[in-house]
């Protein structure tokens, strides 16, 4: 009878120990201090501007591979660093979660940022010659990683995901045109791409994100639905400047025909220094970012995690 009482309260105590683990799981917190970090060394003038085929960037795309390994996200290739077969002595930097369910782990959910920036120009401000980037796009990077680290430690993606941190996008989405060429070769089955863009200061508007491309397919409304309120909108900006084809979504549309869009919360209208050296940390809002990264976390999980293709082209 003992070792009968004894086994019941053994399974109570295991039981008891899940339950709390996915507690923590569910309570997972997007801390400030962390996102500040994050975007204050990568838009440091240690990485002097981030340039692709610099010392600045490799040290950007080393840290970057740091956080994917303490997060137990994989390297998708050889290497977490993927060398650009169109752009000297660049790489992005790419991360893998496998999925967890039988069937949908064979399509994948892509999740990008460009790292890079345009680096030391020679027309400088007020004798700052180093574009730091901050908003962009270590503000984008920054956000990522932040869902990197909790689709790595939840480990319960039922499809497979790429983490995607592009260079060369500055230099003519290089980048992201090298990883949609290569996998489209490999005939990998991508579902959706999700790009992170220029999220470092918050718009007036009553959303806090605009979807580039926003007509072009129901992710907006998938999204806001995801997220239980209206985060993502339409920027008429966003559409005038046609911003759909201008980053690192595009080539994975025109190469998978696929819903492929980034959310950003800049569109010429809510931030005035554009490729400019007064770009940096200190006029960032990590607030506002350390809230965006919170609040993608169950939108991304759902995208992922959906039965369904629920987002589709239009």
């Amino acid at each position: 009878m003992k070792k009968i009482l004894l086994f019941a309260a053994l399974s109570l105590s295991l039981v008891a120990c899940k339950s709390n683990k996915s507690a923590d799981v569910s309570n997972y917190q997007v801390k400030e201090a962390d996102v500040s970090s994050t975007l204050k060394y990568l838009a440091s003038d240690e990485l002097a501007g981030r340039d692709p085929g610099t010392e600045g960037i490799e040290k950007a795309a080393n840290y970057l591979e740091e956080i994917l390994k303490k997060s137990n996200v994989k390297p998708y290739f050889s290497t977490y660093k993927d060398t650009l077969s169109n752009y000297d002595n660049s790489f992005n930097v790419v991360g893998y979660i496998e999925g967890i369910d039988p069937k949908l782990k064979s399509e994948f959910v892509i999740l990008g940022a460009h790292y890079d920036h345009i680096g030391i120009t020679e027309k400088g401000f007020d004798g700052d010659y180093i574009n730091n980037g901050a908003n962009d796009n270590a503000s984008g990077t920054t956000v990522l990683a932040e869902v990197a680290k909790y689709l790595g430690k939840t480990k319960n993606s039922k499809r497979s995901v790429l983490i995607v941190f592009f260079s060369a996008e500055e230099k003519g989405l290089l980048g992201s045109k090298h990883l949609a060429k290569k996998l489209k070769q490999q005939n990998i089955n991508v579902y959706s791409m999700l790009n992170f863009e220029m999220v470092g200061v918050p718009m007036n508007y009553d959303f806090k994100l605009f979807l580039t491309g926003y007509t072009k397919s129901n992710m907006a409304a998938k999204l806001n639905e995801y997220a239980g309120s209206t985060l993502i909108g339409m920027s008429e900006g966003a559409e005038k400047y046609n911003l759909f084809a201008a980053s690192d979504n595009y080539p994975f549309y025109e190469e998978f025909k696929i819903p492929a869009h980034t959310v950003s919360a800049f569109d010429f209208s809510n931030f005035d220094f554009y490729h400019h050296p007064k770009d940096e940390f200190q006029i960032m809002d990590t607030k506002f970012m350390t809230t965006i990264a919170k609040e993608m976390l169950p939108v991304v999980s759902k995208m992922i995690n959906a039965e369904t293709k629920e987002i589709k082209m239009n």
